[in-house]
């Protein structure tokens, strides 16, 4: 197995004598090297094989090696597998998160294997890709008889007997599945097959963790955001529809009496709008920010019932929002970058106690959470307060199938409406944020992906006059 510069990534060496990896306009600067490094950094543009980056002590090679680790940080390298008779490539490893590395768990002839019932084969342009929402990789196939067995595979397979009879290429490509968790040990009967290994993970559809993985940044690699792929190919919609034939009714007619004056409610949808800059001279108040917690997000309620005769009691807890099947999935993260009487840190909302709780996660952590909002929203600075709502993805999914992940993002999108609108009632400027870091957040609450994880942030802070707004 060998390593290379991803096929999108160009190295460019600086006359300051620092390492530049360039991609779709932009720039990671990997740091400064000595010009015998910076030739040696050339041969990753071929690959190099995995056990040349053992360090030998010399001072060169200490710095491939610091260069192949910041690479391999920001997920710039990928991996060659298996070489065919023309010299063609049998497998190539792509790394959807940051710091993959391959791996290769010891496998015995008595182990079972059986595929994952997350992953899958699609193609992707001309080429075929296995991954899953699961894996740190995605795997390009570019022998046919890779994909013939991995097949096989939807069945559990003893591996003695795989290897034996269909003569597959090697226990290292094998193991790298299951490092990934694409191929699972199990039994013949595929007995760890609903549960994944994970009990958590039996409450998940394929495609609701598909779309939960695909949707947020952290654990893919593809373009993510407003990017405007298809700018050259087809027209933008017109903002408005065209409107349907037919006879048509004037509703002017009937709602100019109803609109002098307004209405308080009414006069909340008019004046609600996104605010993406803030007065760091006044921050938001400790006592602004309760208040506002309060009205939209406290436990009201709670209360009890018995699912059929003789079923579970289930648990309930209403908040000022509504929820699909009073499921209420929806918990508050709070990153502090400015807030008066409160310190600059990570806390949850308890929405029960009506209190915060720290979290100790890392400054580092905590920074880029806050930067990376600001980049989504197009904003010159990082807000004042910072309010990721996650997910217990279980909550809602122990009663729905199939839609439990689409109630989730419904629940997101109303709390959104309730929180702008509070927002413009106390005079406050807030913006919703269209991305996430799921890997971000799971290492900063060490919590799994899968159990709980963010599906949408909405920033709030003072409001600076004359900040740009929509």
């Amino acid at each position: 197995m060998s390593a290379r510069v991803a096929g999108h990534i160009t190295l460019e060496s600086r006359p300051d004598s620092r390492i530049v990896a360039c991609f779709e306009q932009q720039e990671v600067d990997l740091g400064e090297f000595s010009a015998a490094a910076v030739d040696c950094a050339q041969r990753l543009r071929t690959g190099v094989p995995l056990g040349a980056f053992v360090s030998d002590g010399r001072s060169t090679n200490k710095e491939i090696h610091l260069l192949v680790r910041r690479l391999t940080a920001h997920g710039l390298l990928e991996f060659r597998f298996g070489r065919s008779p023309n010299g063609a490539d049998e497998l190539v490893i792509e790394p959807q998160v940051p710091e993959y590395w391959p791996r290769t768990p010891q496998l015995g002839d008595d182990d079972v294997l059986v595929l994952s019932r997350f992953a899958y084969m699609r193609r992707r342009g001309h080429e075929l890709v296995l991954e899953s929402a699961r894996a740190g990789a995605l795997f390009k196939i570019c022998n046919p008889r890779i994909a013939a067995i991995i097949g096989m595979l939807s069945r559990p397979q003893l591996l003695s007997e795989l290897c034996c009879q269909h003569g597959f290429p090697g226990l290292e490509m094998l193991a790298l599945l299951v490092d990934c968790e694409i191929l699972l040990k199990t039994d013949r009967n595929g007995g760890l097959r609903p549960a994944e290994g994970n009990d958590s993970l039996i409450l998940w559809d394929f495609h609701d963790l598909l779309f939960h993985t695909r949707s947020t940044e952290g654990r893919h690699a593809n373009p993510l955001g407003g990017l405007y792929p298809y700018a050259g190919v087809i027209p933008p919609l017109p903002a408005v529809r065209p409107r349907w034939p037919g006879r048509r009714i004037n509703l002017q007619n009937f709602s100019a009496a109803q609109m002098q004056p307004l209405s308080p409610t009414a006069k909340l949808l008019r004046d609600r709008h996104s605010a993406r800059t803030f007065d760091d001279q006044q921050p938001i108040m400790l006592s602004e920010l309760a208040h506002f917690l309060n009205s939209t997000a406290r436990v009201r309620s709670k209360w009890t019932d018995r699912l059929g005769t003789g079923g579970p009691s289930v648990a309930y807890a209403a908040r000022p929002y509504p929820s699909g099947g009073a499921s209420y999935a929806l918990e508050l993260y709070l990153a502090i970058d400015r807030c008066q009487g409160l310190a600059h840190g990570f806390y949850h909302y308890d929405a029960g106690g009506h209190a915060l709780v720290a979290i100790g996660a890392r400054t580092q952590q905590l920074e880029a959470l806050l930067a990376r909002a600001a980049f989504a929203m197009g904003a010159p600075a990082p807000p004042q307060i910072l309010i990721t709502i996650a997910a217990r993805f279980g909550r809602t999914a122990w009663k729905y199938s199939s839609l439990a992940y689409a109630l989730v993002l419904k629940d997101v999108g109303v709390l959104t409406q309730t929180f702008y609108l509070m927002a413009a009632d106390m005079g406050l400027a807030g913006c919703g944020v269209g991305s996430s870091d799921i890997n971000l957040f799971a290492k900063m609450t060490g919590i799994d992906f899968h159990v709980e994880g963010p599906v949408g942030q909405f920033a709030i802070g003072r409001a600076l006059k004359g900040g740009t707004s929509v």
